[in-house]
């Protein structure tokens, strides 16, 4: 059957040269007059082969009712006539023959405008299914997945398929994607990471039902992270607490941009003291028992009791924000009526700096609100070391006083902690969030090395300096405290040949602070404990430094993880090894010079018949070779000891995921206090 045939109606004769070229025909006949066709029938002959074939309408025959559904509230439409179009093929001498072709239709014949959502001419082809995957990774939506295929062709009519098609589509690939649950998901996401990068890290817990009930992961890029930035952690639980979504905790922190950064993920599925312990003991065995400085969690007791068991040296600090929410919880009722508790107890968190001053403070708090019986306010001022500013001075904290550092991450995460998102579909997610943060920071390396940093004195040599160390965003903090020293004045002075101490103050400010100065060892410490706490010398310390006459900043007093060389060094993985962050990287670059060598010489080859097959027989004996030596590698993996052990997926069938204890579903909004609830003209500052 030629292709010049397409259009013309079938015919009793018409010859094809097998089925499928006579099913395309029919189904061409059929777009054109307007209806749907099914395969109706097929017979064989005693050896096989396809003897004769009926092509129908897809309105013929009719729907049996079956008794079950006769009763059912909800019936699908009717759609069969019992319409006896068709045509049957016979073979004969390998050919395929019309016998039989009924044209009359006892249906309504449906218009051009209408004929591609018939459903047997709409057809996701492979190139479709690929463009939709993409989509789908990519975290478009559905429906925007469709339109976008739409434009492309032009009308919606010139896709092929519907919206609908689509949606099917995705829930069957999610459906084999899950055949065999999440725990075996989970294996064969880790199983993917460890072939990927041996210093991946993962580990799951089991209960006494054996049941995968807390998961931890973390990749190599996320171990360099925390090798080069991991002296500050938090540790964001907030998904534990949202009973309608995935338990999602992260480890995270501050890189040399102060962007965030995540450390380390975590399903935790219980909360106990026991899994908070095993999941501490999990990360430091990830990072090679590195242990952080400070730890910032929330108030959980859980958390508080195993953070000191396990890490007992390790600072901890409470999230100011948990800390303020559950104030308004307990005690609300002092911050009603146009209250200024809140404002007060705020100040005792951030703005004092001397510990006889926070005392006065907190003891006028009390007795001005009348808050003596308060349980939770006693219980808030036992713990003050953890929250109080002037109490935190000697620990180190980056400027970090909540461990939700970056509202950004939490709104990305939220779309993949629905009910409704599968593991599969979680992980994809994760990375693409993980993507974005590094892809920021590569853009904020170029700037740094592409941009001049911008001096306020261009003649000032401690700015040159600190110019050329710092990244750009810390040395416009740092240039800041830069600025400020011009407005300081050096009230009081006891100098001796080594050791100085002074007394700072500014304009008509009460507040004033004491500096110590070794001249010696160019030693210097303030009051305020600037550089203790975040790592950047102060505008105190800088007053001082100046009046010693003193043109270059120590080397002792800039911190490494706050320069633009803070990723120099060896970081060791748990077992020891050098992490590699991306070992594709360098075969990456080598593969772009192979291929374009191999096009040129293909190129050139090309205007040559005889140069063309040298290449054709260079390519066979290099393919021969590269078979061999594949065969040798495996054989030498097979007696590798050192190579990861991977889970087996079908072992992991057993297993299944934890569901969290006392699951509720009703609403999926979080808890808002009754400030919150104002109108906005009337909330006060908003907490930081």
């Amino acid at each position: 059957m030629t292709s010049s045939n397409v259009d013309r109606k079938p015919m009793v004769g018409m010859e094809f040269d097998n089925i499928d070229v006579a099913y395309q025909f029919w189904l061409a006949y059929s777009v054109h007059a307007g209806f749907g066709v099914r395969k109706r029938f097929t017979n064989k002959n005693k050896v096989g082969a396809i003897s004769s074939y009926r092509f129908v309408c897809s309105k013929e025959g009719k729907k049996e009712i079956k008794k079950s559904n006769a009763l059912a509230s909800f019936r699908r439409a009717e759609t069969r006539t019992d319409c006896k179009a068709r045509i049957s093929l016979g073979c004969h001498n390998g050919k395929f023959v019309i016998h039989e072709f009924v044209e009359d239709h006892n249906h309504t014949l449906q218009p051009p405008e209408t004929t591609h959502l018939l459903a047997s001419h709409r057809k996701i082809t492979e190139v479709q299914a690929n463009e939709i995957d993409l989509a789908e990774d990519s975290g478009l939506r559905q429906k925007a997945t469709f339109q976008l295929m739409r434009t492309h062709a032009g009308a919606r009519a010139n896709v092929g398929f519907t919206q609908m098609d689509v949606k099917n589509y995705i829930n069957e690939r999610r459906r084999k994607k899950m055949e065999y649950g999440e725990a075996a998901c989970n294996a064969q996401y880790f199983q993917q990471q460890l072939l990927e990068n041996p210093s991946f890290f993962h580990a799951h817990q089991l209960d006494v039902d054996e049941k995968i009930t807390n998961v931890f992961w973390c990749d190599a890029n996320m171990i360099l992270d925390y090798g080069y930035f991991g002296d500050v952690v938090s540790l964001d639980t907030t998904y534990c607490t949202n009973n309608v979504n995935r338990p999602l905790a992260l480890f995270s922190g501050f890189n040399h941009y102060r962007g965030s950064i995540i450390f380390g993920a975590a399903l935790l599925y219980d909360e106990t003291t026991e899994s908070f312990k095993w999941l501490f003991d999990t990360f430091l065995q990830a990072n090679n028992n590195k242990k952080p400085r400070t730890v910032f969690t929330d108030q959980a007791p859980a958390m508080v009791r195993a953070l000191a068991e396990v890490m007992p040296e390790t600072h901890h600090g409470l999230c100011t924000w948990h800390l303020l929410q559950n104030g308004i919880k307990n005690i609300g009722n002092l911050m009603k009526g146009g209250s200024y508790f809140l404002t007060d107890f705020k100040k005792c968190m951030y703005n004092i700096d001397i510990e006889a001053d926070f005392e006065t403070a907190w003891n006028n708090l009390i007795n001005d609100y009348n808050a003596h019986d308060s349980d939770w306010l006693k219980s808030v001022y036992a713990i003050k070391k953890k929250w109080a500013s002037c109490y935190m001075k000697e620990s180190l904290t980056l400027g970090m006083r909540s461990t939700q550092i970056s509202e950004s991450v939490n709104a990305h995460f939220k779309s993949c902690m629905k009910p409704n998102v599968d593991i599969v579909q979680f992980f994809k997610h994760f990375e693409q969030v993980i993507e974005e943060k590094r892809a920021k920071e590569l853009h904020h390396e170029y700037e740094s090395s592409h941009k001049l940093p911008r001096l306020i004195y261009e003649l000032s040599p401690i700015l040159v300096q600190m110019g050329k160390v710092y990244t750009h965003t810390v040395f416009e903090l740092f240039q800041n405290e830069f600025k400020l020293f011009l407005a300081l004045s050096l009230s009081e002075r006891n100098e001796s040949h080594s050791l100085c101490e002074y007394v700072i103050t500014m304009g008509n400010h009460e507040r004033s602070w004491r500096v110590s100065f070794d001249r010696a060892s160019n030693s210097i410490t303030c009051s305020c404990k600037n550089f203790e706490t975040f790592g950047i010398l102060c505008s105190h310390a800088l007053k001082v430094i100046e009046a010693n006459d003193v043109k270059i900043i120590p080397e002792k007093y800039i911190l490494r993880r706050w320069t633009r060389d803070a990723r120099c060094g060896v970081v060791q993985d748990f077992r020891g090894k050098e992490v590699e962050g991306d070992p594709k990287l360098s075969r990456t670059r080598k593969f772009k010079e192979v291929v374009s060598k191999f096009i040129k010489e293909v190129a050139e080859a090309s205007l040559c018949e005889e140069d063309l097959k040298i290449v054709e027989e260079s390519v066979d004996v290099m393919r021969k070779k590269i078979m061999e030596l594949r065969s040798q590698a495996k054989e030498n993996e097979s007696h590798n000891s050192d190579n990861p052990t991977f889970p087996n997926c079908d072992a992991m069938k057993s297993k299944r995921l934890k569901i969290r204890p006392n699951l509720k579903r009703q609403s999926q909004k979080r808890f808002k206090s009754f400030i919150e609830l104002q109108p906005r003209g009337k909330q006060k500052k908003s907490f930081t």
